[in-house]
């Protein structure tokens, strides 16, 4: 090996090293970050309130969720906090989020408003009754999770020994867009909508027949708010068979929910995604095709699932969520946690 190349290899060498270094520091940076706004929210509460908010890890209402607002949810509303609880427990959701997604999701409840004046007081609409909780104990070395939960509102994360899961993570929004109000035109989940509607128009028509499994869309996401899920039956055009092009389109579908996750969990998502295999996800397509018209895709490959439906409300309301075969509640962090304690 020359003197020249003999630098290069120590060069790269140092450099692979330096650049997973970083990323190690940048993942403790994140997971302490999370920690120090879970403990603060705590600490910022009563003793009673503490009581109403935090649970065992083990319990197993960390794993009952729903996104209806007629649910009965265990933990900490934000009509039962004080101005600056509130603002710890937006801290908190902000750790767990990009800003976009903290926008987004903020947005969310917000709508609950427009809900309240559209709906004229038909329903019991409430953008405080969105429900905190925190399941063990807040730190970088050990096992604990939380979450915010309310209408169309269902997030989850788990921390184990510093590395952190996201999912399940639903998001939903009623009205789809605002049609009237100083509001009108707003749309929470357009990156969602758009972006596969994108890829499905860039299909040729003998991809599109492929894409589009059925006419009729579901009512509603598969696999509802079950504790786990399975693969859907195949459906849809995978990867395998897109052009390049088409293949960056169906990622900036997954990216439009990688996106308003904090940076760690997009990016421990979006690498599942490529370990997985990229050729082998699939999109597929139900209903009708033009933006006004019911319909619903899934995203599934072989180790997550996206659901997206924009069927009730006459094609105006969206739900969509992200699912890990493997890490839904971090099962897959407890499992390689409880395996290298043996």
């Amino acid at each position: 090996m020359t003197a020249n190349l003999s630098r290069r290899v120590v060069i790269l060498l140092a450099l692979l090293a330096s650049l997973a270094a970083g990323t190690i520091v940048a993942a403790q940076r994140f997971s302490s970050a999370m920690v120090a706004a879970a403990t603060r929210f705590l600490d910022g509460l009563s003793a009673d309130e503490r009581r109403q908010a935090a649970f065992a890890f083990a319990s197993d209402d960390r794993v009952r969720w729903h996104y209806v607002p007629n649910f009965r949810r265990n933990g900490l509303p934000i009509k039962a906090m004080s101005e600056p609880q509130r603002k710890l427990a937006h801290d908190l959701l902000r750790a767990g989020l990009s800003q976009r997604g903290y926008l987004t999701y903020n947005g969310i409840m917000e709508l609950e408003k427009i809900l309240r004046v559209v709906e004229n007081g038909r329903m019991i609409r409430d953008w405080e009754a969105y429900v905190f909780s925190i399941f063990g104990t807040p730190s970088t070395t050990g096992t604990w999770g939380w979450r915010v939960e309310g209408h169309h509102v269902s997030l989850h994360f788990t921390m184990v020994e510093g590395a952190v899961a996201g999912s399940p993570s639903f998001a939903g929004a009623n009205p789809a867009e605002v049609r009237s109000g100083p509001q009108r035109g707003q749309r929470l989940l357009a990156a969602q909508e758009d972006s596969a509607r994108t890829l499905l128009m860039a299909l040729d028509a003998a991809q599109r027949d492929t894409a589009i499994f059925d006419r009729r869309p579901p009512g509603d996401v598969v696999t509802g708010n079950r504790s786990e899920v399975d693969p859907l039956a195949p459906a849809g055009l995978k990867a395998s068979a897109m052009t390049p092009a088409q293949r960056d389109l169906l990622m900036n579908v997954v990216e439009s929910y990688t996106s308003i996750m904090a940076d760690d969990i997009a990016a421990a998502r979006l690498a599942r995604v490529r370990g997985g295999g990229v050729e082998q996800v699939a999109f597929g397509w139900a209903g009708g095709v033009a933006r006004g018209e019911r319909h619903y895709y899934r995203v599934q490959g072989p180790t997550f699932l996206i659901e997206f439906d924009n069927t009730q409300g006459n094609g105006n309301h969206i739900h969509s969520v992200w699912r890990d075969f493997d890490g839904d509640f971090g099962r897959d962090l407890l499992r390689e946690h409880v395996a290298a304690s043996h």
